[in-house]
């Protein structure tokens, strides 16, 4: 048990939920905040306590954990005279798990570093059932004594735990592990048309696809998706749209080409306005069969 033993958690959706679960299991005390109550109740069932509000979650934390979808829900909860910054201990230690821009996190690292509050970007990667299952990777940024103090805290969540450097690193990480996961899943879904308009067994082939160096974690991971047309989150595309928007405008910044990532990112877009923005990731496969004029429904 780490002595970091006070947890606020703010965010339960669907990674964190079986995360905060995690830690419960593991020892820690939980006390939570999320805007639905239902979502409240699954954290009471589990054994944590439910906050009314960020202040009330956060006032007795040794750390506090934010998973929250995007940059204005990270600065919505920070910020204000309700938010975390305002009403955390001197000394508390604040991970943002959620995925954000590199400069929104080491703004808020300065930002809290006023008020005497540690920082850690800690990004995390494996969806749904890496966080149900607690194997997520976790990407951080920040002090390294700060990690090494959360590391036992990280060590309920996952198992690929790695500090990648200052503030800002660890949501770096993250772009270019989405960047990377969408291309795999956008081959992955023309793969699957192709073989199925060549006629071929599509669950033998990607069988022994997994099996040989086209083999991945995505594909283990989606391949029922796509043999099943089961489209249900794990990972949204609108979560995934606006990661390949920090991705291309983090490589703008640094005068990176990202050639293959930048249309990937436009077909990813394509998807989210043809309405399928709240279906999984691997419902690439939709765009493809639709250049193909190749639909299952």
């Amino acid at each position: 048990m780490s002595t970091l033993s006070k947890i606020a958690w703010i965010g339960l959706g669907i990674m964190g939920a079986p995360m905060a679960e995690n830690l419960l299991r593991a020892g820690y005390p939980v006390t939570g905040h999320t805007l639905e109550p239902a979502k409240l109740d699954r954290l009471a069932a589990a054994g944590g306590t439910p906050a009314a509000s960020v202040a009330e979650a956060v006032r007795e934390a040794d750390v506090i954990v934010t998973m929250v979808p995007a940059s204005p829900q990270v600065e919505a909860v920070a910020y204000g005279p309700d938010g975390i910054l305002a009403n955390a201990r001197r000394g508390a230690l604040l991970i943002d798990m959620s995925s954000i821009t590199p400069q929104t996190s080491r703004d808020l690292a300065a930002a809290a570093a006023e008020r005497g509050i540690r920082v850690l970007d800690a990004p995390v990667s494996g969806g749904e059932a890496g966080a149900v299952e607690a194997v997520l990777s976790i990407m951080a940024g920040g002090a390294r004594e700060d990690f090494d103090a959360a590391c036992p805290l990280f060590e309920a969540l996952g198992t690929t735990i790695v500090h990648c450097g200052p503030h800002g690193a660890g949501q770096t990480v993250k772009a270019a592990n989405q960047l990377i996961v969408a291309v795999n899943l956008q081959a992955c879904a023309e793969a699957v048309v192709f073989l199925e308009k060549s006629g071929v067994d599509l669950a033998a082939a990607l069988d022994v696809l997994g099996g040989g160096l086209a083999g991945s974690t995505v594909l283990t991971r989606k391949k029922n998706n796509f043999l099943k047309r089961d489209f249900t989150p794990g990972f949204r595309i609108d979560l995934h749209h606006k990661d390949m928007g920090i991705v291309t405008d983090a490589a703008r910044a640094v005068g990176a080409a990202l050639p293959t990532g930048t249309l990937v990112a436009s077909l990813v877009a394509a998807l989210r306005a043809q309405g399928d923005g709240n279906l999984d990731h691997s419902a690439l496969l939709r765009g493809v069969e639709r250049l193909s004029g190749h639909t299952t429904g």
